[in-house]
């Protein structure tokens, strides 16, 4: 049941994130993802300038007026949010988790797709409560997908998450532009490739997949506080390590950024954009920039 907080909550996201589509992003958006082809739209009179190449011949030869055909651009899309709640999704030292964070974001994309009349789908990868909400295209479905990215709370006993892509590739039917919004660190104690790559590389042959990684400033860099006790959210193993070594403080970092090193290679590999987002600063900027890239390789 839906408690009152909660739905002043999916209101409040819903009015901030439409301002950020207004004020920024909804052009873009539909700049950087074109669609599928072109329709045939109408028979109009020849005009100085048109394509001959257009000329309706028929038409024109029954007129003795030379008439062109227009087309115009199959616009709708069907757009899938995949949105990663497992549980190094709960971290966060500013004043949001990388879960709210991917929550915010997937509710801007929402709307920045339904002000194009394109579809969209949620999944929720290893949450406690599974949701899977087909593609549609309503206000009330839109308003249902961005209440549950925001009650999505990560599951106690996850499930991995090459095994959440894997099963997100055989339930898409339909070619669909997927936002993988994930962290991506689950898998990374695999000795090779991280064991999402395979599935994700899978994911990426049939569809448009961009992968939106949210981090937080301390999964890079330790603060120099002492002692302090760390637990693995993937393995829950705990240790306690003295922040105050900067020689501790330099493998911290070290580690952390061998971990984004195979993330960003397996990307590569798959072909698939990343967009990095942090806790600690706005995203918007972060997409935007990456609709004008996507737009300008286009």
């Amino acid at each position: 049941m839906l408690t009152e907080e909660l739905m002043r909550e999916v209101r409040r996201l819903e009015i901030r994130a439409r301002r950020r589509v207004d004020d920024l992003l909804a052009g873009q958006y539909h700049s950087a993802f074109k669609g599928q082809g072109i329709e045939f739209s109408e028979v109009r009179e020849y005009q100085p300038g048109d394509e001959v190449r257009w000329i309706d011949w028929n038409v024109t030869a029954r007129t003795g007026h030379p008439f062109v055909k227009r087309f115009e651009e199959e616009r709708q899309l069907t757009v899938i949010l995949a949105v990663d709640a497992g549980p190094t999704s709960a971290f966060g030292t500013t004043s949001k988790t990388k879960l709210r964070l991917s929550a915010e974001i997937g509710a801007v994309l929402t709307l920045a797709a339904g002000l194009n009349n394109d579809l969209v789908g949620l999944h929720l990868l290893g949450a406690a409560r599974p949701v899977h909400l087909p593609p549609r295209r309503s206000r009330t479905h839109a308003l249902r997908v961005i209440r549950e990215l925001l009650g999505a709370e990560p599951a106690a006993d996850r499930t991995p998450l090459d095994e959440s892509l894997a099963e997100l590739n055989r339930t898409l039917r339909r070619k669909a532009i997927v936002f993988l919004l994930s962290d991506l660190l689950d898998g990374l104690e695999s000795a090779d490739d991280p064991a999402w790559a395979r599935p994700l590389r899978l994911l990426a042959r049939r569809h448009d997949v961009i992968a939106v990684t949210p981090e937080d400033p301390r999964e890079r860099v330790l603060p120099a506080v002492g002692l302090l006790r760390m637990v693995d959210p993937v393995t829950g193993q705990r240790v306690t390590v003295d922040t105050s070594s900067a020689r501790v403080r330099a493998r911290y970092e070290a580690a952390a950024r061998a971990d984004d090193d195979r993330i960003d290679t397996a990307l590569r590999r798959a072909r698939i954009d990343r967009v990095r987002v942090s806790t600690d600063r706005p995203f918007g900027d972060d997409l935007a920039r990456y609709f004008q890239q996507r737009e300008r390789r286009a």
